[in-house]
């Protein structure tokens, strides 16, 4: 993303995932204290990342950026879709203004899913697609919209600000729950 770079002076990837890095645990940490905070789709993230194996850092990551929609009361289902490869595609976007696609294989068996794809899309149209992981789509869209000079979804607009401000430290005024996360971060 050299049109981000050019207009922060920062590297995206890198400082995105240095910052996720550097927040992860924290982050996980302060979910499992106050997960009867949350909602059940917390619980959900949490067993999930609790059952796993395999790539360990890759899934505490993941499980670390779908908290903050849940913390911060914005949309998690606006900015997160999971769907079946056979599904259709129309259907797969259908009212994702900004977000992260995972595509599925549609299996019948009880064997977890394959991850076929992770892709993002802008205004129901995927515009960046077969991505590593999640992280790497979360950080690409960030920087779609940072660069386009997009609007954040209001949805959503406290979980990119938290990535904005807090992740990136691209700005220094906080609202108050952005605010209130990063203090919690920071204990």
């Amino acid at each position: 993303m050299e049109e981000f770079y050019r207009i922060t002076n920062k590297n995206l990837m890198d400082n995105f995932r240095a910052a996720l890095h550097q927040h992860t645990w924290r982050l996980l940490r302060f979910y499992r204290a106050r997960r009867t905070a949350f909602s059940s789709e917390m619980d959900q993230i949490l067993n999930s990342l609790d059952q796993e194996t395999s790539d360990i850092t890759a899934h505490r990551q993941t499980a670390a950026l779908k908290g903050p929609p849940l913390y911060l009361r914005n949309s998690q289902e606006k900015l997160f879709r999971n769907c079946l490869d056979t599904d259709p595609e129309v259907e797969q976007m259908k009212g994702l203004i900004v977000g992260i696609l995972t595509v599925l294989e549609d299996d019948d068996s009880a064997a977890p899913q394959n991850l076929l794809s992770v892709a993002v899309v802008v205004e129901e149209e995927i515009v960046l697609q077969d991505l590593p992981d999640l992280p790497t789509a979360f950080a690409y869209l960030f920087g779609l919209i940072y660069a386009l000079n997009l609007k954040y979804p209001k949805d959503l607009r406290y979980t990119f600000e938290t990535v904005q401000k807090v992740f990136m430290e691209l700005g220094t005024d906080l609202s108050a729950r952005v605010r209130s996360l990063k203090n919690k971060l920071l204990q």
